[in-house]
């Protein structure tokens, strides 16, 4: 992983919940988010996020193991 939290917020920003990884990808598409973020985003594991927070836990833990 390489996109900071904040840039993947600012990606998903006004995203209604819940989705799952490959509605919260194609959002951040429509977005306009950068490519390093789609791919940040398609390591999140397949399953349906409630909130942003969810995503965020995710993508943190995600980040951690991945450096």
């Amino acid at each position: 992983m390489r996109a900071s939290m904040a840039d993947v917020e600012h990606a998903l920003k006004g995203i209604d919940f819940p989705k799952n990884k490959n509605e919260i990808i194609q959002y951040a598409k429509q977005n306009n988010a950068s490519n390093e973020i789609v791919s940040d985003l398609q390591d999140l594991s397949d399953r349906t996020y409630n909130n942003a927070a969810d995503v965020a836990k995710e993508f943190s833990g995600k980040k951690l193991k991945g450096e």
